[in-house]
């Protein structure tokens, strides 16, 4: 029996192994057999914890439901930073991934401020399969044209500008969008509005995974891109259907500054080979 702990960040929820003591042989069915809401525990992105190879903290690894692994997540990257704060009685933690070194802080009042570092902006950072300006790609879908742009914090957005998140066809459009031919590597799909002078407003597609309740290097992606575009300043809260991200976009260095809260759900054990077995 594996010990879990079960978190979410704005109703992003996640299943969050601990291997730095004992190592977890986690492959993709048996992340995605964990994170069946209906024969597994049940979460968006599954999280493994191992020892730093060579800085930080520890490794973060992070798996989204359909298995496959990716880069980042900023929601679990709060999630893993508040229990490392607990362990070490530390206001202060790094944590190493795929997509680069996050340093994290204690936000007060139960929030935890993640640098997500600098976005990266050209094509082939980001990738696209072609050369576009990521500031306005030009997308098409069935004819019509979509205002959208690109942005990448530590793994591929999408961002696509409409009057109205709240009526967006989140699901549709985001399905396809994801994989469009312009995303070698699949695509986060964010559909954002103005909702006042320092205020954005975004439902969102997670690769890999569906519609969610909020996605943190979503909401990072978001501010970029609209503050690219002088829609809005470069520090601005982010409204999602789980609740508001605050976003800071630097002057001074151009790293993105996350900041929001982290909530426990339970802890329990589970028989990850067996669970992939009756899978």
């Amino acid at each position: 029996m594996i010990p879990f702990q079960k978190m979410h960040g704005l109703g992003n929820d996640f299943v969050i192994f601990d291997a730095r003591r004992s190592p977890l042989a986690l492959d993709n069915a048996a992340a995605r057999a964990v994170a069946d809401r209906r024969t597994g525990i049940g979460c968006d992105q599954v999280i493994v914890l191992e020892r730093a190879k060579t800085k930080g903290d520890a490794l973060m690894r992070i798996f989204n439901a359909d298995g496959n692994e990716v880069e980042a997540c900023g929601n679990a990257a709060r999630c893993v930073a508040r229990l490392l704060m607990e362990e070490r009685d530390s206001s202060l933690v790094e944590i190493d991934s795929a997509g680069g070194l996050l340093r994290c802080t204690d936000g007060g009042d139960g929030h935890v401020t993640v640098d997500m570092g600098i976005p990266r902006l050209g094509w082939q950072e980001i990738p696209l399969s072609e050369a576009r300006d990521t500031n306005a790609l030009g997308l098409q879908i069935e004819g019509v044209e979509l205002d959208t742009a690109a942005v990448s914090v530590g793994n591929p957005h999408c961002v696509v500008f409409v009057s109205d998140a709240d009526a967006a066809p989140v699901s549709g459009m985001g399905a396809r969008l994801e994989r469009h031919a312009l995303f070698p590597e699949h695509a986060n799909v964010e559909f954002v509005s103005v909702a006042g002078p320092a205020k954005l407003r975004m439902r969102v597609w997670e690769r890999g995974v569906g519609e969610t309740r909020a996605c943190g290097t979503g909401a990072c992606a978001s501010l970029v891109a609209s503050a690219r575009r002088r829609l809005v300043p470069r520090s601005c809260e982010v409204i999602l259907d789980g609740g508001t991200l605050s976003i800071e976009w630097r002057t001074d260095d151009d790293h993105v500054l996350m900041t929001g809260g982290t909530n426990f759900v339970f802890a329990g054990e589970i028989d990850v080979a067996a669970l992939e077995a009756r899978g």
